[in-house]
């Protein structure tokens, strides 16, 4: 008994210092782990709904989106589509561009080129070459020119703060608008 006793002693301690001799970490390996750049995630076909409670609020369509998360972004390269419903579930706005940037960490939403906002309810379509959101005060601005084509008014100017809702909308500076007015009608 003692005899076993020794030998599993002896194999335990000779396991232990093959184990200690064997183990080398090359301090730049090591380092390496723990420096990662950051590879986006990658989506094609999006189709993301958000929802508040259970209230459907938007449905966002893109052909691509990458997801960054060292920067908390999310980058819409190729185009996006949003839908935004009103509280019967209707289609209210909806808003396209051909690019987009969402910063997670800070609810701020940037759209350039083409950007189209259609304003189901008022029948407003709003025309920029971007456009910011700043989705915890609920506002839209501009500092570029704008175009807002209306069904007996056409709008140009150049910068605009509007409620997420288009409901109210300002334009920084108003240029000379021609009025559109149906036949028959004053102005």
């Amino acid at each position: 008994m003692t005899h076993l006793v020794t030998h599993r002693i002896w194999l335990i301690a000779f396991a232990l210092i093959a184990c200690l001799s064997a183990c080398e970490n090359d301090i730049k390996k090591v380092a390496a782990l723990n420096h990662h750049t950051d590879q986006p995630e990658e989506a094609h076909g999006v189709d993301a709904y958000f929802h508040t409670g259970a209230v459907l609020k938007a449905r966002l369509t893109a052909p691509y989106m990458l997801r960054y998360n060292d920067t908390l972004r999310t980058v819409f390269p190729n185009s996006l589509h949003c839908d935004f419903y009103d509280s019967t579930q209707r289609v209210e706005s909806t808003v396209d561009a051909d690019y987009g940037i969402y910063h997670e960490n800070t609810n701020q939403v940037y759209l350039r080129d083409n950007v189209k906002i259609l304003n189901l309810t008022k029948r407003d379509t709003i025309y920029c070459k971007d456009l910011y959101w700043d989705q915890n005060t609920g506002i839209f601005t501009t500092r570029r020119e704008i175009e807002i084509h209306q069904p007996n008014q056409l709008s140009r100017g150049k910068g605009m703060t509007a409620t997420q809702d288009f409901s109210h909308v300002t334009i920084d500076t108003l240029y000379n608008s021609p009025v559109r007015v149906q036949e028959g009608q004053l102005p």
